[in-house]
């Protein structure tokens, strides 16, 4: 008697499943790296969360430094928008003023996860190596024409100079804020970092 020996066919995933994954990976872990740090955010628990094997991780990403990066751009695209989204019912020439008090409100200071990934992951990239460091000077960089379009100023490169130094202080505000407990005195920070930076801009 011949017995015949099938082998099963090996499942193959169209290219968008592979992409589709590598998207989920990228955005589980913009939120989980701004609330925990990149310290508290393993890449173990991220894939088992995801209901994903961790080997599997490292044909989507080399590294965990890759996935950082990723996430940073990831985290920085989403925050543009909801930026963005706060010139809706803006009036004009107060778009700046609208961005400004955006950018610095009680909620934005309350929401880390899904907040500013310069105000919760700075001190971590200045760590990183350089040419991770590189790749988010970059990316912040490719930003700053967003803003600097609302500020005033006399040439295009005096306006992205105003931007870097504004955003700079505002995320170094967030980040202040959020390590104040009291709720009033956390208000207060932010209200007169608000009234502060548009009055500076304005002059």
């Amino acid at each position: 008697m011949i017995y015949m020996i099938f082998k099963r066919p090996t499942m193959r995933y169209p290219a968008y499943h592979k992409q589709q994954t590598r998207q989920r990976i990228v955005r589980a872990a913009a939120r989980r790296f701004r609330s925990r740090g990149t310290e508290g955010a393993t890449i173990g628990n991220l894939m088992h969360d995801l209901r994903l094997t961790h080997g599997g991780f490292y044909r989507h990403f080399g590294s965990k430094e890759e996935l950082f990066t990723e996430a940073f751009r990831e985290s920085l695209e989403e925050l543009s928008e909801k930026m963005l989204s706060a010139l809706e019912h803006a009036t004009k020439g107060g778009e700046l003023k609208a961005l400004i008090n955006r950018y610095l409100s009680f909620e934005h200071s309350e929401d880390v996860a899904g907040g500013c990934p310069v105000a919760a992951l700075a001190t971590e990239a200045a760590r990183r190596p350089p040419k991770i460091r590189a790749a988010l000077l970059q990316i912040l960089q490719k930003h700053m024409p967003k803003v600097a379009q609302f500020i005033p100023g006399a040439s295009e490169e005096q306006r992205e100079r105003k931007a870097r130094v504004l955003f700079s202080g505002m995320a170094g505000t967030l980040n202040m804020a959020r390590v104040i407990v009291d709720e009033d005195q956390r208000r207060r920070l932010l209200e007169d970092a608000r009234k502060f930076y548009l009055e500076a801009l304005q002059k």
